[in-house]
């Protein structure tokens, strides 16, 4: 057979293939679809690494084990990453009562699945960001103060990344799973916002 006959053989079952499937795909996260000629991504970009800190000056090795710790620069909010896990948010000054966020909702279930006041706010590894009732302070380093992750660096750790602008509030992000949530005192948004690139 030769080359032309095998290239008119291979264009045949190639459409032959397309003309036969089914409406149904199948993701199993080892490739990325490709989308049609002159479609545009619907993608966004990946978060800047431009303002990163150093993530070393914020970690501690409490019993549960090695996470990142900071505080907000206004004093108002205690955040700590969890490594491959979860990231949240406290209030500094109103633990355990609710964390004082425009918004947000007046009671979620507690451990014992009754009705609690949401004290935190987490975004696990895979999940969509969500406030909890802790009965125990998860996110405040004991002792503490946590050192302040100033405005416009990125604390980045083990699949997570914080950051604090003057302007939005305290923003996280799971990188496993791009879901995220920007909020202060003012209220909540469930995304992330990243630090501009040109940002002091």
């Amino acid at each position: 057979m030769n080359v032309r006959t095998l290239s008119v053989a291979l264009a045949a079952v190639v459409t032959l293939a397309a003309g036969c499937s089914g409406g149904t795909v199948t993701d199993t996260d080892e490739s990325s679809t490709a989308l049609p000629a002159g479609t545009p991504s619907p993608s966004t970009p990946p978060p800047s690494n431009a303002h990163l800190a150093n993530a070393f000056d914020y970690v501690a090795h409490p019993p549960a084990g090695t996470s990142y710790y900071f505080t907000s620069p206004s004093g108002n909010w205690a955040c700590a990453i969890i490594p491959r896990d979860k990231v949240g948010c406290q209030s500094t000054a109103n633990w355990p009562s609710a964390m004082g966020i425009t918004g947000a909702p007046d009671s979620v279930p507690g451990s014992d699945g009754d009705a609690a006041t949401p004290n935190a706010l987490v975004i696990p590894r895979d999940g969509d960001a969500q406030f909890v009732a802790l009965e125990e302070p998860e996110f405040a380093l004991d002792p503490g103060p946590a050192k302040v992750l100033p405005f416009n660096r990125i604390l980045a750790a083990a699949g997570f990344r914080c950051n604090v602008q003057e302007a939005a509030g305290v923003s996280c992000l799971s990188e496993f799973s791009d879901k995220g949530f920007t909020f202060s005192a003012d209220g909540f948004v469930p995304q992330y916002t990243d630090v501009p690139v040109g940002a002091p």
